[in-house]
């Protein structure tokens, strides 16, 4: 056994084999691509590209990286743009490729033209009727929280600290009265450009790990500055500032000047995307790396 081999049989019974290896075989003119691409999104002015400014985005360092590779301009969509300070943890991203590189070339040559704060973790070839954004069923945001008396050092951007006790009973009670589908204007950032503010949510959950509170939401999409709305206004509930009567009443006010402050966007990641199984895409490890050990 060669030690390259070896060495992967160490962690290849923790991952997909379809993101182990990657083969050299160059694929046909025009395949449409899909990959998994995480980020630290302190680095960044979100995802979106923003040509008119003078900001770095994960959209533009992506593409550029792309584009050395295939030699020409590449176009990519995402599941769900992130804003600024946002992490990605599985944001899916599709491209056409146009030149018929390899699945190889896609992810390690072009992490080699990515900063470090950006990385591709697969990539491989999918139907032409795939779209990142329009087939994804369910995008779930996880918000991670250092519950502590004292600001954590070697956390920071990674987490938001929060020194005050929080409830989680309660909170969990309030984050129940998100289920189903609801008008959220009341969690609607006044720039978000979404058509209707009428999302469905499946689960939001409440839950500690150690130090850490983790506030997981899972819902067909949302919109801008949702997560971190609703996270603000379970904290108010959380320290008891306000009631979980409160909270229902916020939601079904529909006026964002009711809820409570905008959460920080350090604590949040876009965690994972559902897709339908036709689709085949390799499965998402539970994440953050930084609670699970899982990249």
């Amino acid at each position: 056994m060669d030690s390259r081999r070896k060495r992967e049989s160490c962690y290849a019974a923790l991952r997909d084999p379809r993101t182990l290896r990657f083969s050299d075989q160059p694929l046909d003119v025009d395949t449409r691509v899909v990959a998994r691409v995480e980020y630290h999104g302190g680095h960044y002015h979100g995802w979106q590209a923003q040509p008119h400014l003078s900001v770095p985005t994960v959209q533009e360092a992506l593409e550029n990286a792309l584009a050395a590779v295939a030699g020409l301009p590449v176009v990519t969509t995402c599941a769900g743009r992130t804003d600024t300070g946002v992490h990605g943890f599985s944001q899916i991203i599709h491209f056409d490729d146009h030149v018929g590189r390899s699945t190889k070339a896609w992810v390690m040559g072009v992490n080699r033209h990515l900063p470090d704060a950006v990385r591709v973790h697969w990539a491989l070839p999918t139907s032409s009727d795939f779209h990142a954004r329009f087939s994804a069923t369910a995008r779930h945001y996880r918000y991670i929280l250092c519950n502590t008396p004292i600001r954590p050092a070697a956390l920071s951007g990674l987490v938001t600290w929060y020194r005050h006790p929080l409830d989680l009973s309660v909170m969990n009670e309030a984050a129940q009265r998100l289920l189903g589908e609801h008008d959220f204007s009341a969690f609607r950032a006044a720039s978000c450009q979404a058509s209707s503010p009428d999302r469905f949510v499946s689960t939001c959950d409440v839950h500690r790990r150690g130090d850490l509170v983790i506030v997981d939401i899972t819902a067909n999409a949302f919109l801008h500055h949702m997560v971190r709305n609703v996270v603000g206004s379970l904290l108010a509930v959380g320290t008891a500032a306000r009631s979980v009567g409160w909270f229902e009443e916020v939601l079904a006010s529909r006026d964002r000047t009711l809820a409570a402050e905008t959460a920080a966007a350090d604590g949040l990641y876009l965690a994972r995307v559902d897709y339908p199984d036709t689709f085949d895409l390799p499965p998402t490890p539970e994440g953050p790396t930084l609670l699970t050990g899982h990249l």
